[in-house]
Order: C-alpha cells, then structure tokens, then sequence
C-alpha cells in the first residue's frame, strides 16, 4: 500500500495534544498543498480563519459543548464557505450581485469541504493529528460576530491541529461492498447490512482500550441525526445569503 492509501486508511480522530507547537512555515506549507483539492469551476469559494485569541477559543469551545481540545490544540481553525470573491467578480464582469441560489450554496460547502480533507490527510502525513469541530454549528450566528464574517460566509466547522498526546483505535469503516452498488441503488440489502456492521462495531466499542460501551453504529448514528438537528441553521444561512432560491 503507498503512503497515501496507507494515511488515508489509518486516520483517527486525535483529541489529546501535546503542548509543542506547529511552526508557521509548515502550517502554510500544509495549508498551500491543501488548496491543490478539486474546487467547482475553479471558484475557490472557501476561507479559512485561524483562530488563536485564547479567549475567542474559549467561547469556540464552549459553543460547540465543552470541547476542551479547541483550547487544547496547537491551532484551531475554522472553515468557511465563503462567496465573497465571487459576487465581487460577477459584479465586476457585469452579471450581478448573487441571489442565494442553492447550487452557488452547494459548490461552496462542497469546495470548503474538499480542501478541508486535503488540509487533515496533509496534516496527518506530517506526523499531526486533527478532528473536524460541527460543533461550531451549534450557535453559528456567536461564531460569524466572534470571527466577523461578512455576508456570504458561513462556518461549515472547525478543524483541531497538534501533536497527538494519544493514539487511539482506528474504527472500522463500512464494508466497500456495502456503500458500493453496481449500475443502480439496491435498497434490499440496507437492513442486512446494517445488522452485520452493528454487530462489527458493536464488538469494537467492547474491545478497545480506551473509553469502551455497550453501543452499536445504529445507536450512535441515530442519536447523531435526531438530536442533533441544528434547526436554527436554515435562517441562519439565509441571513448570510444563502439557499434563498
């Protein structure tokens, strides 16, 4: 396996950092590499804020339910979908402001989201650990005024940096053959897939060393989605410009 397939396979959510920080040189260098991700007709539509006001981590910590690593990590950054650039062309070129229009939405978080993987896997071949932070969607409207975003940027999440302090497990993916169909959708084997991956995770959260539980991915992702709905994030991102038409 070569060591792209190999760093892809053995990503890990890193929560526990050490206190040694990441040279500026290298995080631009990572942050360089990562733009090198596929972007919508070449817009570019994201931004990235680095967040490094102790105080402003702490609030960013607090919204996003007592995460202590947002505090913890050599840096905390947060990614944006970000249309500024492009309204300011297509007024420039004659085309108008933008209107909202939710494929405009879409090819942004899409783009924002592209880099953002290229950003952790860079990351991660350099001997860092991440996790990505939805938690920041928790109160977007406090974290736009916190990192003063204009109109047409929202804060998709945020993204821990540093040396780990901690190795835990890999989790087992989803069988390829599960989220893999051939020439059409064939719903029939979603129960029974869903069976065997319970019983595979299941035996995985009784077995690692750390923080074990009696739970399954059925549990976990249910509980995920229904409690977690972010209903405010509608009328949100319509203030910022978006999904209006």
């Amino acid at each position: 396996m070569n060591p792209i397939l190999q760093a892809q396979t053995n990503h890990k959510s890193i929560r526990q950092y050490t206190q040694q920080p990441i040279d500026d040189a290298l995080l631009k260098q990572l942050i360089q590499a990562a733009q090198g991700a596929a972007s919508s007709s070449f817009i570019q539509a994201y931004s990235l804020i680095q967040v490094s006001n102790k105080d402003n981590r702490q609030k960013m910590a607090a919204l996003a339910g007592g995460q202590k690593w947002v505090e913890s990590a050599a840096e905390f950054l947060v990614i944006c979908a970000d249309l500024t650039r492009v309204e300011h062309c297509s007024i420039e070129q004659g085309l108008g402001e933008l209107e909202g229009n939710t494929e405009h939405f879409i090819a942004a978080t899409t783009d924002a989201t592209f880099f953002a993987q290229n950003l952790m896997l860079g990351a991660e071949s350099v001997g860092l650990g991440a996790v990505f932070i939805g938690g920041i969607r928790n109160d977007p409207a406090q974290v736009a005024d916190i990192l003063n975003l204009p109109k047409h940027v929202y804060p998709i999440f945020g993204l821990c940096l540093g040396y780990p302090d901690a190795q835990p497990d890999i989790k087992p993916r989803l069988p390829v053959d599960v989220i893999l169909h051939k020439d059409s959708y064939d719903s029939r084997r979603c129960a029974e897939n869903v069976k065997a991956y319970d019983a595979q995770m299941q035996a995985y959260y009784q077995s690692r060393g750390d923080n074990q539980k009696t739970s399954n991915w059925s549990e976990q992702t249910a509980a995920a989605v229904q409690k977690k709905k972010r209903e405010h994030m509608l009328s949100f991102l319509q203030q910022q410009g978006f999904l209006k038409r």
